[in-house]
């Protein structure tokens, strides 16, 4: 990584609930980056509304201008984290929606422009006691045929109704303790990373 400026990390939640742990866990993950050095932007889906992807319209009209906007904010990070519910076993359409549609190439740009060669962290709050272990797993999948590079730790809040306080920060240390880590692991990363990677 270039030393001359801070890595920037991308970080939302694949929820729009106002409520949403996952929301809650995207906040506590940002400023875990920041503690560690990395310049972090923190954004919410809900400004960035795209209708579900097709083929058609993206012939006819090209691409939605929220998705152009998010996947310059791809495209201007070194890495991104995602904090993802799990809704019947997988991870939420709302992720799968915005991911496809800033997999698409706009004229004279390379293919998957917004992911190769980035470093990701995931990330996952839920209800009962795996912290959204198998949406987890999915989307890391998905991530890995993006030729994204997961970071080896993952952090899973397991019965979030109890993981936050009421001022929406982790109540219980050893979730605290697995986010340091995570974003001490993905600081070390990117300050390792090759100056331009990913962009």
């Amino acid at each position: 990584m270039n030393s001359e400026r801070k890595a920037r990390v991308l970080v939302f939640a694949g929820s729009l609930r106002e409520g949403s742990y996952n929301r809650k866990l995207a906040r506590e993950a940002a400023a875990a980056f920041e503690r560690h050095g990395l310049e972090t932007t923190l954004v919410d889906l809900r400004d960035y509304p795209m209708p579900i992807y097709n083929g058609d319209s993206e012939e006819a009209e090209g691409l939605p201008e929220m998705a152009k906007a998010f996947k310059r904010l791809l495209r201007e990070h070194d890495a991104f984290a995602i904090a993802t519910p799990e809704y019947n076993g997988s991870y939420p359409a709302l992720v799968k929606n915005t991911i496809d549609w800033a997999t698409r190439r706009e004229p004279g740009e390379p293919a998957m422009a917004a992911f190769i060669g980035k470093k990701a962290a995931i990330l996952g709050a839920s209800p009962g006691g795996r912290g959204a272990a198998r949406g987890r797993k999915h989307l890391l999948e998905l991530m890995e045929a993006l030729r994204v590079e997961i970071l080896p730790s993952q952090v899973a809040i397991g019965k979030a109704e109890e993981a936050f306080d009421a001022e929406g920060h982790l109540a219980r240390a050893e979730d605290r303790e697995a986010l340091d880590r995570l974003a001490e692991e993905l600081a070390q990363a990117l300050q390792t990373a090759p100056a331009g990677a990913g962009r």
